[in-house]
């Protein structure tokens, strides 16, 4: 992050919950300019594309990305096996692919459910 700017990500959303609203990238990029108002919009949005591609990068080269009172993104790799068409019963190879997981830290995890965040959090 650029010296003497803000840390702390600002609130991205004000939206009543469960109203099916989903958070764009466009708002998360106005949520990074509006918490740095001394960077101009294209400099907001150079960060945060940065930030992005780094975190893709990472999970590209199969490395773990932890993001502390967030989660963490890992990637898996699955093996070829044999799967089943449920409506027909014909067998099919499922090719050998990647997948992302997520797991939610504790933190978020007690946001989301509206409980007080965990004393301590490992990273």
């Amino acid at each position: 992050m650029l010296a003497g700017h803000a840390t702390q990500a600002p609130a991205v959303s004000t939206k009543k919950a469960g109203s099916g609203k989903t958070t764009t990238r466009v708002e998360l990029l106005d949520a990074v300019y509006a918490a740095c108002p001394t960077l101009s919009r294209a400099q907001a949005r150079e960060l945060f594309e940065m930030t992005l591609e780094e975190i893709c990068g990472a999970l590209v080269r199969e490395e773990a990305v932890k993001l502390r009172a967030f989660g963490a993104f890992n990637v898996r790799s699955k093996r070829e096996r044999i799967g089943r068409n449920p409506r027909n019963g014909v067998e099919a190879t499922i090719d050998a692919r990647r997948v992302l997981t997520f797991k939610a830290s504790p933190t978020l995890i007690a946001k989301v459910n509206g409980w007080a965040a965990p004393a301590d959090e490992e990273d």
